[in-house]
């Protein structure tokens, strides 16, 4: 199986049988990491082969007289010290011992055979033969689980992962025992974490983050109050957002990757799946670029100033693949934060995973985690050998290809996801990290006196979200509201919305406005779903619309719905007049507008 990309494993998973070829591939594939020697499989044939030859030739030789001419010398002396087990027997020999003839004088407890003269003198001889017996238990494990992966998924079209787990399977149980390998339990004392008196060191933090702006701008918050408290603070992330980093007064530093590539792959894939042969060498060069950006990221010195910077912690959310191996190599610890599930549970499935029974929720996690692993792992094992000087990493190694041995922190309110209850404690869901960019914007007048003359606006925005036809998506948005009587504002995003025909009173567009400030004034939303505006929309008492368009907008816009603070998830490629006309007139109810407005009394945050 290939390791340089996420298509060759999927492409394998459905091409490989059940052979002995199979086994064969577990067993290379699995010796580019764990450097097996292969030449210990040919011993062990060479060595049943002699045996076999040898033993049968004896068999033949046990009434002729010639037996004396053997090269099994019998010793009578008790100062050998030989087993009288089985394994005392038969290795490396070219004929029979002579108790086989029934040699009255001879105990069998006693005897004591030579090397064959051919034979190299290697005493490991025999740990090799053990090894291996333990080696095929392995394979035999490995490629029984990679069967059961198999059976278990389909990848889609779109590149979502279908988890099909049909009722009293035995899968269940067995890659229960897959993930067993993923480390020790810890028993923490939650008190420790309350401790206030306790002096913390000024530490030099590398905060790792991949993505769009959504996904950079709770982290920035973070970063910034980890300055108030004395902290030097350095954000790695993409170029793009280099401005929007040293605005904030944080110091900056370029990850690889461009966001702007990655939001339309993944927008075209609906997760970080391949869903084509087209898509596959986009995704190798994203990830070969960020994760060899990682490591000077925590070490070297500052672009701009020279200052020298080494980090003793690091920040990281999961898409910043190569985290845990930056860590490891510089022994800091790590701390995961994010804004999407991604530790196991029960309660609710992958957001990269459709999963028809819930009995497949927490295998969804596993199955998604080993998936990425298999297309990252070449790129991780040749950074780890060449950059990081540590060894290469298992095939089937879960724990380095998941985030449920590390710390973690997930920012959303709790009264939205509540923490599930299998989750355990070194996992939390610590609130939303909001900027507060709003306090500092200063609005153009026409835009504040076309907001005053009239009923409170609807929102509508997709910000870094790719649009396949920008016309068509705008022209939908100008009927809907049409139709509902409603005066709204579009927001142009990345997606370039707005391409008016004609220009209309009811409508305003923007660009690069702060959502903090912008939400309040409007009577609703309707947004792609990510994360972070979200939790804006929700904190300024907006009923929501989410138009997803990839991973965990999805999630997010089944969660409002199912809080009753919107309608159902309308996916992008599904958007019509009809559909989006609908989802207005939902939000407009009082009962929803009421809710909303109860959320709005329960948001907090953990960073402002």
């Amino acid at each position: 199986m290939g390791s340089n990309g996420i298509e060759c494993s999927r492409k394998d998973l459905q091409e490989e049988s059940v052979s002995n070829n199979r086994s064969k591939g577990v067993l290379k594939d699995s010796e580019q990491t764990d450097e097996v020697d292969e030449s210990a499989m040919e011993y062990r044939s060479s060595d049943d082969q002699s045996f076999s030859s040898c033993y049968e030739k004896e068999e033949n030789q046990k009434s002729s007289s010639e037996q004396k001419s053997s090269v099994i010398e019998v010793s009578e002396t008790k100062q050998s010290s030989v087993s009288s087990t089985p394994k005392r027997g038969l290795d490396h020999c070219t004929s029979a011992p002579l108790a086989a003839q029934g040699n009255q004088l001879i105990d069998d407890n006693e005897i004591a055979f030579s090397r064959s003269m051919t034979e190299k003198k290697n005493s490991r001889h025999d740990l090799k033969i053990d090894r291996l017996s333990e080696r095929e238990k392995v394979i035999e494990r490995l490629t029984r689980w990679k069967n059961l992966i198999v059976n278990l998924i389909k990848i889609q079209n779109d590149g979502t992962v279908e988890v099909d787990l049909p009722k009293n399977s035995p899968v269940a149980s067995e890659l229960l025992e897959l993930s067993s390998i993923e480390g020790p339990s810890f028993d923490l004392d939650d008190t420790l974490f309350y401790e206030t008196t306790k002096s913390i060191p000024r530490l030099n933090i590398a905060i790792l983050v991949v993505g769009t702006r959504g996904d950079v701008q709770p982290f920035l918050a973070m970063a910034k109050r980890l300055q108030e408290f004395g902290h030097r603070v350095r954000l790695a992330t993409h170029a793009n957002f280099r401005n929007f980093v040293k605005l904030a007064d944080i110091d900056f530093y370029p990850l690889g990757g461009d966001p702007r590539v990655l939001a339309g792959y993944m927008a075209r894939n609906k997760g970080l799946i391949p869903s084509g042969p087209g898509e596959i060498s986009i995704q190798r060069k994203q990830l070969k670029s960020i994760i060899e950006s990682l490591l000077p990221a925590c070490t070297e010195p500052d672009i701009e100033t020279g200052m020298p910077f080494r980090a003793q912690a690091i920040i990281a959310n999961p898409p910043a693949y190569g985290h845990s191996h930056v860590a490891e190599a510089l022994g800091v610890p790590l701390h995961i934060f994010f804004t999407m599930p991604w530790t196991p549970t029960s309660e609710f499935p992958h957001p990269l995973a459709r999963v028809p029974q819930s009995a497949g929720y927490w295998l969804s996690y596993i199955v998604v985690d080993l998936l990425i692993w298999w297309g990252i792992r070449g790129y991780i094992n040749d950074f780890r050998k060449k950059k990081l000087k540590l060894a290469p990493i298992a095939y089937f190694s879960t724990y380095n290809g998941s985030i449920s041995h590390l710390p973690t922190g997930y920012m959303w309110s709790s009264h939205l996801v509540p923490k599930p209850k299998d989750w355990g404690p070194l996992v939390d869901v610590v609130g939303y990290c909001f900027l507060n960019l709003g306090s500092k914007y200063r609005p153009r007048e026409e835009f504040v006196q076309w907001i005053q003359k009239g009923p409170q606006p609807i929102y509508i925005g997709f910000g870094s979200m790719p649009l396949d036809d920008t016309k068509k998506t705008t022209d939908v948005i100008l009927e809907a509201l049409k139709d509902t009587g409603q005066r709204g504002i579009i927001d142009r995003g990345w997606g370039d919305l707005g391409q008016f025909t004609e220009a209309t009173e009811n409508v305003f567009l923007i660009e690069d406005c702060p959502h903090d400030w912008l939400f309040p004034q409007c009577s609703a939303v309707v947004h792609h779903g990510g994360a972070g505006t979200t939790a804006t929309g929700l904190k300024a008492g907006c009923p929501t619309t989410i138009v997803p368009f990839f991973g965990d907008q999805f999630f997010w816009g089944d969660r409002v719905h199912q809080r009753g603070l919107g309608p159902a998830p309308i996916p992008i490629s599904e958007l019509s007049i009809e559909k989006l006309s609908n989802a207005i007139t939902f939000m407009l109810q009082p009962e929803v507008t009421q809710v909303a407005f109860v959320c709005l009394s329960y948001s907090h945050s953990l960073c402002y």
